[in-house]
């Protein structure tokens, strides 16, 4: 059995194209788990990591797919993950459990608008990074321009441990800024990994170089810094130290150079995600959501995460992360949120879409259960007292699609599969139309949906009909409102009779429910159903019938009838008051806006911008190379419906383009 300080579990997380999968596919080539590598899109069977049609189809990966590897003494549990934003939640799930992550960058694109959520991901959950900067043989490629966008734009503390020997298609390895030695990556595959002298014309630049990473490093270690002001030689085994102990307190990311697709670099990736990523027992340690420390000891009792779910033909596979104690199969756990207890059947280690049965999984270890009845995000424990590990962030969808069957007898079809979907994913919502009875599916952008739909007809053999896009529009308040209502039924027997007054203001909460009732005027039994009646008033709106949201309800009085008086009674008085209210408090319509980011060549700025200022976007800024530009824009999500298209024409075809949610803002008023 492997030591668990042998143990990474690490996540490649990047922007759409910046090289994910086929890196992963290199990883998994230089470990042994695969004989063969397989292109993204060079036909042929497909990437390993990508094994749903849809990825094979789409060129992108859509799923996390976890996979086992071991290099040298160390054992790898690697999550690929999508860069494509709409599957956002995908990069939450993975980055929640895992150890450490590979921040991968194009040498041409820098720091891209995925690259800036990934950002944000990586520090919410103080995951500790390296960076790769990747696509080195690409012409444009300029690490230098990366790494200073790295600290502009990310505010990173980025040094690189390497110095490229030559660039664009002039790009043949690397130099060991550490070891200061050359690295050349020759044979088939790049498999013969050659370490040789500094070639003459750049052994004064790559002096230079380490100075400066010295420099860098020597803010993290006194003992570096006396050997340099001593000019003595540091020590190897000091500056690998150094990086490992700066990068485990998020307080460094170091960066290294290469080309996956030209099989360049990638075994000195691994060897640095041996050297200065945490194994399980590095990590931070883990609170629950009721405040209690869960430390990665074997003996202590079992916490585990369910992180993702599948569903499969012979039932559900939920992927799982151990963060203390040990689970064999057999073993029963209880399910901290339903508290119901399960049976563990089979556990399974993954490797993409294949599996490998084993008998137990220890603290650290990510793996899969097979047929446990679970939802993603629960928490399994042995038992009293049931603990749960805090939720992760679900994004709001921001797009809504209406579904119909082409077929009426492929209805029940319809509903298992989109009641499937849902439980795999947390931003996949399902509704009905109050009044065209359709079913709406909502989620974070057209690619999601549209991959879903595609799921429907290939695994469901169910057909469609599509709506037109949705946007998924607010209502908020814009000032203060009173409200004094009083509900009074008398239709012989006992009647209905209910009193309700307070205000509602305006709160920057979705919804605020604050009781001031003193002296019993309502009692303390109706209280919860008169919350329950302004949440249900806050559904649908008084302009347009969207959800309301920013609203702080507060209820400071009202009366009751000893007889008629009812929770029913209650939650139908709060319904009416609130909606009364919501009419008098100046309502306004929010739509959402989506942060785009357009890549384009420097012909088409001018055509670009006039563009995006047609469709009300507000321009960020725009940032030239030498022969592209980045145009960063906020636009009204409504305008971007089939961008793609209209930005392809424009551009013949050379534009790239991304979009992430933003923010709400004032839309339409109802004047």
């Amino acid at each position: 059995m492997i030591p668990r300080t042998r143990i990474r579990n690490i996540g490649i997380s990047a922007h759409i194209d910046s090289g994910k999968t086929t890196l992963s596919e290199r990883i998994l080539f230089y470990t042994g788990r695969i004989h063969a590598i397989e292109e993204v899109r060079g036909g042929g069977k497909g990437a390993t990591m990508d094994f749903m049609p849809e990825e094979k189809l789409h060129g992108i990966t859509i799923t996390s797919a976890a996979t086992t590897c071991q290099w040298h003494d160390t054992q790898i549990n690697l999550i690929d993950t999508p860069g494509h934003v709409d599957f956002t939640i995908e990069v939450e799930r993975a980055l929640r459990v895992l150890d450490g992550a590979v921040m991968l960058l194009c040498a041409v694109a820098g720091v891209q608008s995925q690259s800036i959520t990934v950002d944000r991901q990586m520090k919410r959950y103080r995951i500790p990074r390296l960076a790769f900067i990747n696509k080195m043989d690409r012409v444009g490629a300029n690490p230098f321009r990366v790494v200073q966008a790295m600290h502009d734009r990310l505010q990173l503390n980025a040094v690189l441990l390497q110095y490229p020997i030559g660039s664009e298609d002039q790009f043949q390895g690397v130099i060991d800024l550490v070891e200061m030695n050359a690295h050349y990556f020759e044979g088939e595959n790049g498999e013969n990994w050659l370490q040789k002298p500094i070639p003459e014309h750049l052994l004064a630049e790559a002096q230079e170089a380490r100075e400066k990473m010295l420099d860098a490093l020597s803010l993290f270690s006194e003992a570096m810094t006396e050997k340099l002001l001593a000019g003595e030689e540091v020590p190897k085994a000091m500056i690998w130290e150094t990086i490992r102990q700066a990068t485990l307190s998020l307080q460094l990311t170091p960066v290294l150079l290469g080309s996956a697709f030209k099989n360049k670099g990638v075994q000195n990736l691994l060897d640095a995600i041996a050297l200065y990523l945490p194994s399980p027992i590095d990590r931070e340690v883990v609170k629950t959501a009721e405040g209690v420390s869960v430390y990665p000891n074997l003996d202590d009792s079992l916490v585990a995460l369910a992180f993702k779910l599948t569903v499969e033909s012979f039932g559900q596979l939920t992927y799982t992360r151990i963060y203390s104690g040990t689970l064999k199969t057999g073993d029963t756990v209880y399910n901290s949120r339903t508290k119901q207890r399960l049976q563990i059947g089979r556990l399974v280690r993954m490797h993409a879409n294949k599996r490998e049965e084993i008998k137990e999984a220890v603290a650290g270890d990510i793996i899969a259960l097979l047929g446990v009845d679970c939802a993603s995000g629960d928490t399994f424990c042995s038992g009293e007292p049931f603990v749960s590990l805090e939720g992760m962030y679900v994004p709001e969808p921001v797009i809504t699609l209406a579904i119909t069957p082409k077929k009426q007898e492929d209805s029940d079809r319809l509903a298992k599969a989109l009641h499937r979907f849902q439980k795999e994913d947390p931003t996949f919502r399902l509704s009905i139309d109050p009044e065209l009875g359709t079913t709406l599916i909502s989620g974070m952008g057209e690619l999601h949906l549209e991959i879903y739909v595609e799921r429907l007809q290939r695994e469901y053999n169910t057909d469609v009909y599509v709506g037109q896009p949705a946007v998924a529009y607010r209502e908020t308040i814009s000032q203060k409102a009173h409200f004094d209502y009083r509900l009074k039924k008398q239709s012989g027997g006992s009647g209905q009779f209910a009193h309700v007054k307070g205000w509602i203001e305006p709160t920057t909460e979705p919804f605020v429910f604050e009781n001031q009732v003193v002296g019993g005027v309502i009692p303390k039994e109706f209280i919860p159903a008169c919350e329950k009646g302004f949440r249900e008033a806050i559904q649908s709106g008084q302009l347009e019938g969207y959800p309301v949201t920013g609203v702080k309800v507060v209820l400071d009085g009202g009366s009751y009838h000893k007889v008629d008086s009812s929770e029913l009674a209650f939650r139908a008085a709060a319904h009416q008051a609130l909606e009364e209210a919501l009419t008098q408090a100046k309502p306004y319509i929010l739509e959402p806006i989506m942060l785009v980011e357009v890549e384009t060549p420097n012909e088409f700025l001018g055509r670009v911008q006039g563009d995006l200022s047609s469709r009300r976007g507000v321009l960020l800024g725009s940032e030239t190379m030498q022969t592209y530009s980045v145009i960063q824009a906020e636009v009204p999500l409504v305008q971007m419906f089939g961008y793609s298209t209209d930005l392809r024409s424009l551009t013949a075809g050379m534009a790239t383009f991304s979009m992430e949610f933003a923010c709400y803002r004032q839309g339409r008023s109802n004047e």
